[in-house]
């Protein structure tokens, strides 16, 4: 994978939304716990996309990309459980969970190629 593309992009960008959402719940919704289980899984999205960009073989670029999609999976279920506790408004959980679906979704699409190639 090239330094620039649009995995690496749209998960930073998903990050510092992610950040700003936890700042969102801490200072406004007074929320502490949930916000860092979201913080920490949304957040490691990128980092573990980063990691596996830098693996030595195919096969660690897999392992460490199946980490980032498997925090996709947990991330959503953070932003549903604060949806469900009305932690989210609709418009806001909407907006950030289908930035999440999308990246696991590119995930999961460079997961399959990357495994038919191995």
């Amino acid at each position: 994978m090239k330094d620039s593309n649009v995995i690496v992009e749209k998960s930073f960008k998903f990050a510092v939304r992610i950040v700003n959402l936890y700042k969102y719940l801490n200072e406004k919704k007074k929320e502490f716990v949930l916000s860092k289980q979201v913080l920490r899984s949304g957040t490691s999205v990128g980092a573990n996309i980063e990691e596996a960009i830098g693996g030595r073989t195919r096969k660690d670029f897999i392992s460490i990309l199946s980490i980032a999609y498997k925090e996709t999976r947990e991330t959503k279920f953070w932003l549903k459980l604060l949806k469900e506790c009305n932690y989210l408004d609709n418009k806001l959980f909407k907006s950030i969970y289908d930035d999440c679906e999308e990246i696991s979704k590119i995930l999961s699409s460079i997961i399959i190629t990357s495994k038919a190639r191995s």
